[in-house]
């Protein structure tokens, strides 16, 4: 049986939670979709409606699903019906996105079978700054591990049951009290609360990863980058990503990287 994960993945944190629960399924074969590498920057056609089951992994990027996530959705054919699970990473709360993408999702015509959010190092900057050490560094913990494991093993029987032509049942995701009454902001909130993005030319060396993991496509190279503030939408991978630490803005220079998971999680996630 065919099954495919579009994903959105920052600074790898949700990439590599994506291959562990691919990694343990047995009774669905996924592909892996990338949706700013494949789907925004390359324009590959997601074709989603040949997979028996879809999943749909993203990252919480200030309180909510990102823009880039809201747009993919909203371009996604009909569902007609087709099995989806949803799953987020966070680095201590995650509002509600799953919430929001199960929302999404059923006015295409998709059912949301599962749904499942794991706490990760935190990978935002501003909440990083002045700390010693990253926020959540130690997530997550075992406890969540094995709850995170106990949901991959309850995915895989409702793949076997897809598999079976058997109907699966639509899940209610559950979120919590706090998740629940706290608000979703304006996707805008976050770059009005990043500021504008400058580059130390001196210390740039015209390497273009920053243009390259900029969803937005708000980053061009002149040969140094040149930021686009009306299609900058706060979400920090330049400045995560940027292997000089050239990139910064009015509050945050040369501090609270987080290029990539580090090694700890990596192997708490290693097959």
């Amino acid at each position: 049986m065919k099954g495919i994960i579009y994903y959105y993945s920052g600074t790898g944190n949700t990439k590599i939670a994506v291959q562990y629960i691919v990694g343990k399924i047995k009774n669905a074969e996924f592909s892996l979709f990338d949706i700013v590498k494949e789907g925004i920057k390359e324009k590959k056609d997601p074709n989603i409606l040949q997979y028996d089951i879809i999943g749909i992994a993203v990252f919480t990027d200030w309180l909510g699903p990102s823009q880039i996530v809201k747009d993919f959705i909203e371009k996604l054919p009909q569902g007609k019906g087709k099995n989806v699970f949803v799953f987020n990473t966070c680095g201590n709360i995650s509002r509600k996105t799953l919430k929001l993408l199960k929302k999404w999702l059923e006015i295409k015509d998709y059912r949301i079978i599962a749904g499942f959010t794991l706490k990760m190092p935190d990978n935002y900057p501003p909440l990083n700054k002045n700390k010693t050490l990253i926020i959540g560094e130690n997530n997550p913990s075992q406890k969540e591990i094995e709850e995170f494991n106990k949901f991959i093993q309850e995915l895989d029987i409702k793949c076997a049951a897809i598999k079976e032509k058997r109907t699966v049942p639509i899940s209610k995701i559950k979120i919590g009290i706090l998740n629940s009454i706290l608000p979703v902001f304006s996707r805008k909130k976050s770059k009005k609360a990043m500021g504008n993005l400058f580059v130390d030319e001196a210390k740039c060396i015209e390497c273009g990863i920053c243009a390259q993991a900029c969803p937005y496509n708000a980053i061009k190279l002149n040969p140094k980058p040149k930021f686009d503030d009306l299609l900058c939408f706060g979400c920090w991978a330049c400045y995560n990503r940027c292997p000089e630490k050239c990139i910064y803005t009015k509050k945050m220079k040369e501090c609270a990287h987080y290029p990539r998971p580090l090694p700890e999680l990596v192997e708490k996630l290693k097959i």
